[in-house]
């Protein structure tokens, strides 16, 4: 059925970014479209009773539709064709559904999710290189796509891509496969990390420094240390009296506009008491809350990169800050943390292990926050929880990543109400 034409309506929005419809019962998933649409749509391929399509014509266009800039394949610009309010009002439902769908916990409303700036948000990325060429992964293939366009980065980020690419091919440079790429709020600090293929010579990339780079590291792939070849491969940020830094291969929230915010949001959900921050990373919650409420903290990071960096930057609060790098479950498993408070969690996509999660059932918080970066793991976790004497008291969006599938998601769950 590969590249028939179908004239669909859609229905809703899935967790993807495609959008819902059905062709005689069964559901077609399908790019490019908007709930309330009819469009023509060219079927890709199918898996497990499901079709996927992609729009080639509007029948009947939404009003929310508008032209987008941008190869929407390219950094998973997937909604960029609907008008900013209604993708807010897109997620809201995508989280809506989840819980529903998921976790079996209808919600009496759809959650709000707070807006940000769509263009040169982004302060984190993951950029790969293929043919001399260095940009995003195009979506549904393995081709290379140009940064810039894209606007989540800001225009200094992308002039410095465009000229490494340009001494990528001057100096005939070859093995570079990937680049991590740190900046800080106010973008006054540029860390880049690259990644080497086996045999490669590192110093031969001390080129790429270049302006508008602060710090520059690398590792081939066969070694196990990492290279500094320019200036400090690390930045650093002021959130209120808190100072993090971090190296470039540290996961941290991506959003510039919207990270003092959130921060803000799980702080404000935080009960008195003392707290204990799972997947801690660098320190940006758990030491936000050390740094301003002079609050107990015992944070955990199994990552040995932010690892390092949390206890570089719990130095200052060490009198209120306990650090244990260690994995999640090892440590619910052998620690015993102070009763009462809150556990602070923010998993990866997969969300907690079932480990994790009948540990900290187990123990009985009386309150836990959760930060998730996927709806569908957080639904489930969710569902553990209300099954374990949990519920759920608050719910709420946060628009990191514009125009994208992704949604963040803040919820919090009280014990025995």
């Amino acid at each position: 059925m590969a590249d028939s034409l179908l004239t669909l309506d859609i229905e809703k929005p899935t967790a993807g970014g495609r959008m819902l419809a059905r062709h005689n019962g069964q559901v077609v998933l399908v790019w490019g479209a908007i709930p309330g649409e009819r469009v023509r749509a060219r079927i890709e391929r199918s898996g497990k009773g499901v079709l996927f399509a992609e729009t080639v014509d509007l029948v009947t266009p939404s009003p929310d539709r508008r032209d987008a800039a941008a190869d929407w394949r390219c950094g998973g610009n997937v909604l960029a064709h609907v008008g900013y309010e209604r993708q807010l009002q897109l997620k809201s439902d995508i989280i809506r559904d989840a819980f529903a769908r998921i976790g079996r916990m209808p919600l009496d409303a759809a959650p709000g999710v707070a807006a940000s700036p769509e263009q040169g948000y982004r302060m984190r990325a993951r950029l790969h290189v293929r043919g001399g060429r260095i940009g995003f992964m195009r979506e549904g293939s393995h081709d290379i796509c140009a940064v810039g366009p894209t606007a989540q980065m800001l225009p200094a980020t992308a002039a410095w891509i465009e000229a490494a690419e340009r001494r990528l091919r001057a100096d005939r440079l070859q093995g570079l496969t990937s680049i991590e790429i740190a900046e800080n709020i106010p973008a006054s600090q540029r860390a880049c990390h690259l990644e080497l293929e086996p045999g490669s010579d590192a110093r031969a990339f001390a080129t790429l420094a270049g302006d508008g780079i602060t710090g520059l590291s690398a590792q081939v792939l066969d070694r196990r240390a990492s290279e500094t070849l320019s200036g400090i491969p690390a930045v650093s940020d002021s959130l209120g009296p808190l100072q993090l830094r971090r190296d470039a291969r540290a996961f941290f929230q991506g959003n510039r506009y919207l990270l003092e915010s959130l921060v803000q949001r799980v702080s404000g959900l935080v009960a008195e008491g003392p707290t204990v921050d799972l997947y801690a990373g660098v320190g940006l919650f758990g030491l936000s809350l050390a740094a301003s409420r002079a609050a107990q903290v015992t944070l955990v990071e199994g990552d040995a990169i932010s690892g390092h960096n949390l206890e570089e930057n719990a130095r200052p609060y060490i009198d209120r800050a306990r650090v244990v790098r260690t994995s999640v479950e090892d440590f619910l498993r052998h620690d015993r943390p102070a009763a009462g408070g809150t556990f602070v969690v923010d998993p990866p996509r997969t969300g907690m292990s079932p480990d994790a999660m009948r540990a900290i059932v187990r123990l009985k918080p009386p309150r836990i926050v959760y930060v998730s970066c996927d709806v569908a793991t957080l639904a489930r976790d969710s569902r553990a929880l209300v099954d374990a004497d949990y519920a759920l008291t608050h719910l709420s969006g946060i628009d990191l990543f514009p125009n994208t599938a992704h949604v963040e998601t803040l919820a919090a769950f009280d014990r025995g109400l």
